[in-house]
């Protein structure tokens, strides 16, 4: 659609001439029930915009995507829809000093996540809305200026079916049928929020009393499906608010801002959370239907912290431009860790940090469409790309560098000045570091074009030289490298630790030196006539963003007493390192895979054992070699289950090895014991087959054609639940059946009928790993199908599709050059498109490299 693709010059153009003075926004959303006389639904918009121009006479646009327009008003003129309004535009011509806009329009509901999403429980029929806007839907609900630096204050008022309770950001009530919300602080388009419908709500307070004795009083709600309400733990929800709000108020010396603390749990949502103020919105799935281990608690309250932080980094002060995004995601990211260890029961948040955020970062800094964490963002297509590991992941690992760097008090002071120097307002990179600059004394400049403006991972190798006894280091250097497309070599604030097996056996830290490492060798002077190490880490603790790689003696001592490590973070970094090592194609996957066998069964952090469970599936998956994957499956089928009856009757432990058992059952033998699990003929003691867990033993047998159409009916039966809805969607996707594969790629390629939530799960059991031969005639569809997709679904639903729906378990170097023919044939499609596919190209030509590693291991 014509200017639906805002660029960053048009939004620099336009915040140069306009200012805004307020909104007033009108819903009428009382057409959510009740039959929609097959039409597409739609709801009227009615916004009142007050705004300044500093050119009069000068021409502009407000941002509007909806099916239609019924009225347009520019101070007191009226203008004729049809010529002003393109689809996603409307013109303003022959602007005043002061303007007043006021637009009449029908928008439409979403079912793709984006804008007002409208969802339909099936297990009670009650409708339920909530939206959904970063970075740029908030023009599907109402008009506007869409770009986060033309904040302003927003009046909501909502008229909405009978029965039903309606919340925004301000404090609102029910006045003659109409909901009406308080005025908020001036903020930009993209966190204003709306949630309707008859959700289950509960309600708390936050009170804190300042050093002056004044008093701030936080009304505090919670709300989800009332299908979900028996298992909503409202109560741990409210203790991480308020453990998190006395922390951030603790830290951040400015009082939250924004009245109420609203948190809502909604359906079929494509987020993991997003931070508007007061009315903050997660995804459902944090409310947990069975039983889940502790990461899924510390996940949670990580995202909770997350958004919170976002109060003041994002909201209360928030980037001119996407460009910076990474002002409010790295820091909430960094922030969510730094609170949950600081504040909640979660003390060992910066080990799951380092061993599942880290990843996610790594990966993405590895691939084609690395960037800078100060990336170049031309418009929205690439904003919406931009919300990735770089952003969030490796932005909050350099903070975390910086904090080592510059130190955590000057750190948190410039913080508090960066909030009260630029409260309501926008920034840019140089205000912060301005202000970080004047409370560390450091020039920041050197520092910020080291890690924030090029691209890259570093690797640190230990080289260590010992003395002519053998007993004693001669010389203890780290090497610093970079890759070849991303030269920089970076100041690094890392601890070298060294470690020696005690006479217990366990292998323990009995020296640590904390060292700068800018150079391409950097020797450690300290560490010069210590006990020679048989392990040396060094980014010990974790203080920096880079590859760890191990010095040979090191490595081996990995290989045979990795489970001897006692420290936690220790042992996270060191599984870490080897992951690496696997997917970089220098270890091979099936040495990986055996120290998981030999090795996850001794950790303890439930968080790093399922994110080793994770990695290990995607060994076998991606990078062993494929004459070995049958044998490979086989063994990590008898370990999962080998673990699984060894661990503690009712331990999160032995839940997580049940889960892990189903993902890689094998065999018939294995399947018989899912299917007897399932009916209860057979038990393994103190293990609870829970629905959520019936479902994980489902999809396997589905997918290995041992569980049928009825059997997924049947259990759909007995959780006739929008969470049940989306496991048959994915198990019944996952059968292996010519019939059924082409059914769902119609679905989900050919239709636009399924929901955001039934596209994913549609995608997920599209592709499974066993099935090969099966889906490999859809390599070529899908080259020929994704432009046509990107061009007319949304871009949610674009990056579903052109992300799932790649052959990446064809892998032969047949599918590679497919994809080289699709990307040299297609060099104007959309930059956006190209940066999928070229992500999507690299992991597969990643995978190919390891198995070639993994392959010449075998004839050794």
């Amino acid at each position: 659609m014509p200017g639906e693709n805002l660029s960053r010059d048009e939004a620099r153009e336009r915040a140069a001439l306009l200012s805004v003075d307020g909104y007033d926004v009108s819903l009428d959303l009382r057409s959510a029930v009740g039959d929609g006389n097959g039409e597409p639904r739609t709801f009227r918009s009615v916004t009142t915009i007050r705004f300044r121009c500093t050119e009069p006479g000068a021409s502009s646009f407000a941002d509007l995507i909806a099916p239609g327009v019924t009225a347009v008003s520019l101070n007191g003129r009226d203008l004729d829809p049809g010529e002003v309004f393109d689809g996603s535009r409307i013109a303003l011509e022959d602007l005043a000093a002061e303007n007043e806009l006021v637009v009449d329009a029908q928008c439409a509901y979403s079912r793709t996540g984006e804008g007002l999403h409208r969802f339909v429980d099936p297990e009670d029929g009650e409708v339920y809305l909530y939206t959904q806007y970063e970075p740029a839907d908030a023009r599907r609900v109402f008009a506007n200026f869409e770009q986060p630096d033309l904040k302003a204050p927003y009046r909501f008022e909502v008229r909405a079916p009978e029965g039903w309770t309606v919340w925004s950001n301000g404090a609102g009530e029910l006045d003659d049928g109409v909901w009406r919300f308080a005025e908020t602080k001036p903020i930009s388009t993209y966190i204003t929020c709306v949630v309707a419908g008859p959700y289950h709500y509960v309600t708390d307070s936050y009170t804190r009393t300042f050093e002056d004795g004044s008093k701030l009083e936080i009304p505090l709600g919670a709300m989800c499906r009332k299908g979900l309400a028996p298992h909503f733990d409202a109560e741990d929800v409210f203790l991480v608010t308020k453990q998190g709000l006395d922390f951030f108020h603790d830290h951040f010396d400015y009082p939250y801002p924004f009245g109420k603390y609203d948190q809502s749990f909604v359906p079929e949502y494509n987020l993991g959370a997003m931070e508007n103020p007061g009315l903050v919105t997660f995804r459902e799935e944090y409310i947990f239907r069975g039983k889940v281990t502790q990461a899924s608690y510390e996940a949670r309250a990580n995202v909770i912290l997350h958004e919170m932080a976002h109060m003041w980094f994002g909201d209360l002060v928030t980037m001119v431009w996407w460009d910076d995004l990474w002002l409010k995601e790295s820091f909430a990211d960094f922030m969510g860790t730094f609170a949950n260890v600081g504040a909640t029961r979660f003390k060992d948040a910066w080990t799951t940090f380092a061993n599942r955020r880290k990843a996610w970062a790594y990966r993405a800094d590895q691939l084609p469409s690395t960037h800078p964490i100060t990336a170049d963002i031309r418009d929205l297509q690439d904003a919406k790309l931009n919300f990735d590991g770089i952003t969030y992941a490796k932005g909050a690992s350099v903070l975390k560098q910086l904090v080592a760097y510059v130190g955590q008090d000057a750190f948190l002071e410039g913080a508090r000045r960066y909030f009260k120097r630029h409260a309501y307002g926008n920034t840019r990179l140089g205000d912060l570091l301005s202000v970080l600059g004047e409370t560390s004394g450091r020039d920041m400049t050197q520092w910020s074009r080291s890690w924030l403006e090029t691209a890259g991972v570093n690797s640190l190798t230990p080289q260590v030289l010992l003395d002519t006894t053998g007993g004693r280091i001669a010389e203890l250097a780290v090497v610093q490298e970079a890759p070849e497309a991303y030269p920089t070599l970076r100041p690094h604030r890392v601890a070298v630790g060294l470690y020696r097996r005690t006479p217990q056996g366990t292998l323990e830290r009995y020296a640590r030196v904390e060292t700068d490492v800018h150079e391409p060798r950097t020797v450690v002077a300290e560490l010069a006539g210590a006990e020679a190490p048989e392990l040396v880490l060094v980014n010990d603790d974790d203080l920096t963003y880079c590859k760890i790689r191990f010095d040979e003696t090191s490595l081996a001592t990995l290989r045979t007493h990795l489970g001897a490590l006692t420290d936690p973070l220790a042992r996270a970094l060191c599984w870490s390192a080897l992951w690496n090592l696997t997917r970089d194609g220098l270890l091979p996957a099936r040495e990986f895979i055996d120290l998981v066998l030999r090795f996850a069964g001794r950790e303890s952090d439930i968080g790093v054992l399922q994110m080793l469970h994770a990695w290990a599936n995607s060994a076998l998956v991606h990078y062993v070699a494929p004459a070995w994957r049958e044998t490979g499956g086989e063994l990590l089928a008898e370990g999962a289950l080998r673990e699984l009856r060894a661990a503690g009757p009712g331990s999160e432990h032995q839940l997580a090895w049940a889960r892990f058992f189903a993902a890689v059952a094998a065999t018939e033998p294995d399947r018989k014991l899912l299917r007897d699990l399932l009916d209860g003929t057979t038990e393994v003691e103190g293990l609870e087959v829970d629905q959520e867990l019936r479902w994980a033993f489902l999809e396997p047998l589905a997918t290995h054609g041992a569980a049928d159409e009825s059997v997924l009916a049947a259990e759909l039966a007995r959780d006739d639940t929008a969470s049940g809805k989306r496991h048959q969607v994915r198990c019944l996707a996952a059968r292996p059946s010519a019939a059924v594969k082409a059914q769902a790629w119609a679905q989900v390629v050919e239709a636009d009928t399924l929901s955001n939530a039934l596209v994913e799960a549609t995608i997920a059991g599209f592709a499974q790993p066993s099935q090969r031969e099966l889906t490999a005639p859809y390599a070529q569809l899908y080259f020929a199908a994704i432009e046509r997709v990107w061009r007319e679904r949304s871009i949610q639903i674009g990056m579903d599709v052109v992300r799932g729906l790649f052959p990446a378990l064809q892998d032969r170097p047949e599918t590679l050059d497919a994809t080289d023919a699709w990307l040299a044939a297609h060099e104007d499609a959309a930059p956006a498109l190209r940066r999928l596919v070229l992500e999507a190209r690299d992991d597969l030509a990643r995978a190919l490299r390891a198995q070639a590693c993994d392959a010449a291991a075998s004839d050794h």
